[in-house]
């Protein structure tokens, strides 16, 4: 009887065991998803860095880079000293504003000039859902309390973006462009005259790197996939 007993309790036993072999062998539906995922994005990497070894990516990289300094080198000083005529001189031109936008990174306040920028665009938009969609992105990314890159604005001016963000027009943004443009003028592009940056520009010097600080969320194209933009820097 006790020979029985006991062979009885180690068919329980073996019969819990396998359960719980079982658990930890298939896990959730979840862990399993979890563990699929990690597999996929690990295969995407070892894609990727099979792809920055192939010699024709680093060519490409190479030119790129290329590409980019003859276009930093390409302004000359009589054109640089233009941009100290007036502001509107400087924004209108392309490198110009490449500049600028770089001053305004090191001090910090780049989302004034890429708010500036964005309104430009959307003034262009001429579907109704692409003046819906890009009016959302902008009121999301600038005007909101708290938005991740919020704009200097008197309550006056936001509460009535607020009210029509539902039903935009092209001059929705237009009160807070002009709010925004006086701000840098006044403020940002006296001391943008003064940076190394513009002076070298000037005195024919080769641009000299500078050092960004990196934001929590970056503006990138990837928040408006639906939305085509004419501007590269507004992506």
């Amino acid at each position: 009887m006790e020979t029985t007993l006991f062979f009885f309790s180690q068919i329980n036993m073996c019969e819990s065991k396998e359960k719980t072999f079982f658990k930890l062998i298939h896990g959730s539906g979840k862990e399993e998803t979890s563990k699929e995922a990690k597999i996929r994005a690990k295969e995407k990497r070892n894609r990727l860095s099979l792809l920055v070894q192939k010699p024709e990516f680093h060519e490409d990289t190479c030119s790129s880079r290329s590409g980019h300094l003859a276009k930093e080198t390409r302004v000359s000083p009589e054109e640089a000293v233009k941009w100290g005529e007036s502001f509107d001189k400087l924004l209108s031109h392309r490198d110009g504003l490449e500049a600028f936008t770089r001053f305004l990174k090191t001090e910090f306040s780049e989302e004034n000039i890429e708010f500036w920028i964005a309104c430009e665009d959307f003034k262009k938009s001429k579907e109704p859902q692409q003046i819906h969609l890009k009016a959302k992105a902008i009121y999301e990314k600038f005007i909101k309390t708290d938005a991740p890159k919020e704009v200097n604005l008197d309550f006056h001016t936001k509460e009535v973006i607020t009210k029509s963000i539902t039903q935009p027009t092209l001059h929705s943004f237009d009160a807070a462009q002009s709010r925004v443009y006086q701000l840098m003028e006044q403020d940002s592009y006296a001391r943008f005259l003064k940076s190394d940056i513009y002076l070298d520009f000037i005195e024919g010097r080769p641009q000299r790197p500078t050092n960004l600080r990196r934001r929590s969320r970056s503006f990138t194209c990837n928040e408006f996939q639906d939305v085509q933009s004419d501007v590269a820097i507004w992506l």
